[in-house]
């Protein structure tokens, strides 16, 4: 917890003058907020909408999924059938690293801004970037291991369990099941991101102020959360091979890595980033804390934006129930 800033109306980068600062209240809320926060909420959002036009998932599934998961495991990944479990496991971590490069992964890599920020030296950099990192994994792991357990419990019954076709003008439950969770997780995003400009209140204030890393603990759940909306061609496999085997720890343990394979290479990355370019990056955000701001602000609303829009939005148009929704020729 920082100490109270006095009421400030400095000049930023593009000329506007700032919004009075306050204190900070949780990682995400700096209490430096821009004068034009509005706007920022605005462009944050049309770059998630334009995101959802020329988004391809056959392309990043397919193209990038399919053929990284081909690679490492040796075979085909779709066509060979997971045998036991020390296959499934490998299956687990090897299918999380073929999704890395999804939409939602690649936008929460960009809340991380806040752990770019910090000062000392690379090395010192790089170990506090380590522990909230640790926090994010405890979110995730926690969410993941509950949702495996439920999966190798009563998965069967399941929707992600069905293979179903999807037809025009109606919705699978397995479709209804991947509007609501990222619906949820989108808008919660959204309005994390607005928090951090200072529009909405801090929902995590309270909490922040006992836990000081309880905004990594939130982001992680909201990653684990991807896997209960998840329509990845691997990981429905993953999810019927863990319901099929009727143990919970077995679905607990692929779950969690699954999730962990998920964000090992945005890690691996950011860790680059902060030992790299962390004295720059330092520099940069300490000449004025509002660039962290705007940086994380943008990236959970855009990131939000683009869940909200992409899987409650565009999915009904493609199954033909809303009219039209814009989208690029290769999407």
């Amino acid at each position: 917890m920082s100490t109270p800033h006095p009421p400030t109306s400095t000049t930023t980068t593009t000329g506007a003058s700032s919004a009075p600062s306050t204190r900070a209240t949780s990682l995400f809320v700096n209490g430096h907020f821009p004068r034009r926060r509005g706007l920022i909420a605005a462009l944050a959002v049309l770059g998630g909408f334009l995101l959802t036009v020329v988004w391809s998932a056959e392309f990043v599934d397919r193209t990038i999924g399919d053929n990284v998961a081909n690679t490492l495991l040796g075979h085909d990944a779709k066509e060979t059938a997971i045998a036991g479990v020390a296959a499934g496991i490998i299956f687990a971590f090897v299918s999380g690293l073929a999704g890395t490069f999804t939409a939602c992964n690649v936008a929460v890599f960009g809340t991380m801004a806040p752990l770019l920020g910090k000062g000392g030296s690379r090395w010192d950099a790089l170990r506090q970037t380590l522990r909230p990192l640790g926090w994010l994994a405890v979110g995730m792991v926690g969410v993941s291991a509950a949702y495996g357990a439920v999966v190798g419990l009563v998965g069967t019954s399941m929707p992600q369990f069905s293979t179903a076709a999807n037809t025009p003008g109606t919705l699978s439950p397995r479709s209804i099941q991947s509007m609501v969770v990222y619906g949820i997780i989108g808008l919660v995003m959204v309005y994390l991101g607005l928090a951090a400009l200072g529009i909405v209140p801090d929902p995590l204030a309270g909490v922040a102020a006992r836990f000081p890393n309880a905004a990594m603990v939130l982001m992680g759940a909201l990653v684990g959360g991807f896997l209960i909306g998840r329509p990845f061609a691997l990981f429905r496999q993953l999810f019927r091979d863990a319901a099929e085997s009727g143990n919970p720890l077995y679905g607990a343990g692929a779950f969690v890595l699954q999730s962990l394979g998920n964000i090992v290479v945005m890690a691996v990355l950011l860790l680059a980033m902060t030992f790299l370019l962390g004295g720059r990056l330092q520099r940069w955000f300490a000449a004025d804390p509002r660039r962290i701001t705007v940086v994380t602000a943008v990236a959970l609303i855009a990131a939000g934006a683009f869940m909200f829009l992409y899987w409650d939005v565009r999915l009904l148009a493609r199954r033909e129930i809303l009219p039209w929704y814009p989208t690029a020729p290769w999407a």
